[in-house]
């Protein structure tokens, strides 16, 4: 397992992180989060020893293999299937079937194996490079940015896969659903730092959560000590009488660390522009159609009504024509066949991937959103920008300077200034990092109007969608209902054998499932109570100490403008006291409030289970 030993790194005057330390165990699968420029990518370079580090040691044992997805392309081989088996060892060079059923489960048919990596689309030939790693059989996984470019079913084999792989993982991505869904311990850069915590990232979210508040308590605490500190030495250094005790104080005022304020990482937070409309019913399509080639129609024969308020998510694997149904209804192709009947108030604002390459490079970020409504005042402009994180000087940045992930924002801002009631988005979540992807599910969430929504994520569809318009079998169907709905009731066909064995699997009568959900509550009840009790003691136990904290150090106060040392000594020795023990119920709080959620979490997953 590798090993990481107090890991510094800096690019200049930026400190990436400081002091890092980790030690992984046998098959741990770790997700790693932190905002965009937090050092991840950097930290996987330093793994693979493509990167220099400027403090600490890396230590990975003899002959353990760290297989990394490369996010360049490069292919020498004249077929998709030589392409993949070079990677294998010359005793399994003939080992076809091992690369074959690699690239079936990445989306690969049979005839695809004949064929030039060249000529597929990037997100296939990112693929391609997934299939040459796993095929390496590598000890560890370093997956960064895995579900890029990858559809719906792929990242459902991924998933699978990641699951059963007998070893170590280390994954970033920014959908938390499959990063919860895989891993075992969750794991964050956060303020130059590396911390750690088994769970998921709700849990992670909790524990920092309750880390910062903790680290504020004993910093005010400390400022609140410091000035008393720095009050008394001002009073007494020149007294001849109390000099000594001065100096000592001096002493242990330099002996205290200096706690720094927490800094608050910025985080998108938005509502979408919704207008007024009386429709109850927004758009009504009957028998749509349309296809590049007219003998290959995309899609045929397809019918929706889509209501206000309501959201419709379009899905199915890459290439099927999710994007071109999108902009179909945007009105951005030609008509072929069908009718799409919209309520006369509906206004449509549109994030697509086209419309992203259609920023005016040479613009600002002002100029873009600008040039949605030319009535918005630069207040109101600069109001956008600030909520899209370009708050000041960083909303006069030109485009063409932004990243994948900026030009996104930019995108949102302009929809954001667009006064709408029908939405449609297509992969929204693209380049967002995993708060902001939390910020628009918000956003869509609170939404008034209607949306129509092109999307991989399993998250964003059990989160946001009411019905489903489904590429499978061929062709295109509407489906009312939730994303579960449709797993449970019809399901992938290429994952037909599981369904099934789902769907055979036997269901508990209303009466037995009363009785087993009424034991187990009580049992949850029995295993939680001790926790809650020690929770309950340790927060009554705290709030008592810091009241007695107070009183002694306004009496510490007192006693130092009466200039009695005696009682100043006697009462920082209290205080000294109390604060240990109030640290002390800090921890046995935090170690309560684990187990606690842990078996609550225990206990949910199995009533959940009898629903």
């Amino acid at each position: 397992m590798i090993q990481l030993t107090n890991l510094s790194k800096s690019f200049g005057e930026q400190t990436l992180f400081r002091n890092l330390n980790l030690k992984m165990s046998y098959g741990q699968k770790i997700g790693l989060i932190g905002r965009n420029g937090t050092g991840k990518s950097t930290l996987f370079k330093i793994i693979l020893g493509e990167e220099s580090y400027d403090e600490g040691e890396v230590s990975i044992p003899k002959n353990y293999r760290i297989g990394t997805l490369r996010q360049h392309l490069k292919f020498t081989r004249p077929t998709v299937l030589e392409e993949c088996a070079q990677v294998l060892t010359q005793e399994e060079q003939y080992n076809f079937y091992k690369i074959e059923k690699i690239l079936f489960g990445l989306g690969f048919t049979q005839e695809d194996l004949d064929k030039d990596p060249l000529s597929f689309s990037g997100g296939y030939q990112i693929r391609i490079n997934l299939a040459k790693l796993l095929a390496t059989q590598p000890n560890m996984l370093l997956l960064d940015e895995p579900t890029n470019y990858l559809d719906i079913l792929s990242l459902r084999w991924l998933k699978r896969f990641i699951k059963e792989f007998d070893g170590e993982v280390i994954l970033i991505t920014h959908d938390r659903e499959f990063m919860d869904s895989v891993t075992t311990h969750t794991m964050g850069i956060r303020r130059k730092g590396l911390h750690i915590v088994q769970g998921d990232t709700k849990k992670y979210d909790e524990t920092l959560s309750l880390l910062d508040e903790t680290y504020e308590k004993t910093r005010l605490n400390q400022e609140k000590k410091r000035k008393e500190l720095e009050d008394f030495i001002a009073r007494n250094k020149v007294r001849a009488s109390t000099a000594a005790l001065a100096q000592s104080k001096v002493k242990a005022l330099e002996k205290m660390e200096e706690m720094e304020s927490l800094e608050n990482e910025a985080s998108l937070s938005f509502n979408f522009n919704y207008k007024e409309t009386p429709a109850k019913v927004v758009i009504r399509a009957e028998d749509l159609g349309f296809g590049y080639d007219p003998l290959k129609p995309l899609f045929e024969h397809l019918s929706f009504t889509l209501e206000n308020g309501k959201c419709l998510a379009i899905i199915g694997k890459n290439g099927k024509g999710k994007s071109t149904l999108l902009n179909y209804i945007a009105g951005e192709l030609p008509k072929q066949q069908g009718e799409m009947n919209f309520h006369p108030s509906t206004a449509i604002a549109h994030f697509g991937q086209t419309n992203i390459e259609r920023l005016n490079t040479q613009n600002t970020i002002i100029d873009e959103i600008s040039s949605v409504d030319k009535k918005l005042g630069i207040a109101q402009v600069r109001g956008i920008c600030g909520t899209m994180m370009f708050g000041g000087e960083l909303a006069e940045k030109k485009i063409e300077i932004l990243s994948g992930g900026e030009r996104s924002r930019v995108m949102l801002g302009k929809i954001i200034a667009t006064p709408a009631n029908l939405l449609l988005l297509d992969e929204p979540t693209n380049h967002l990092d995993m708060q902001s992807i939390d910020a628009l599910c918000d956003a869509v969430e609170s939404f008034e109007g209607a949306v129509i929504m092109v999307t991989h994520s399993e998250m964003l569809l059990r989160r946001l969608a009411d019905a489903l318009i489904i590429f499978h079998e061929g062709r295109a169907e509407y489906f009312e209902g939730s994303y579960d709905d449709f797993l449970e009731k019809i399901g992938w066909e290429e994952e037909e054998g599981e369904n099934k064995a789902k769907k055979e699997q036997p269901k508990v009568d209303k009466k037995e499932r009363k009785r087993l959900r009424s034991a187990l509550i009580q049992e949850k009840s029995k295993a939680c109570t001790p926790y809650k009790k020690e929770i309950e003691l340790c927060e009554e136990r705290i709030i008592a100490l810091e009241e007695l904290l107070k009183t002694h150090n306004d009496t510490l106060l007192k006693a130092s403008n009466q200039q009695d040392n005696a009682k100043i000594m006697e009462t920082s020795q209290h205080i000294g006291k109390i604060q240990q023990e109030v640290d002390s119920y800090f921890e046995r709080l935090e170690k309560a409030s684990e187990e606690y959620d842990k078996l609550s979490a225990h206990y949910d997953a199995q009533l959940e289970g009898l629903e």
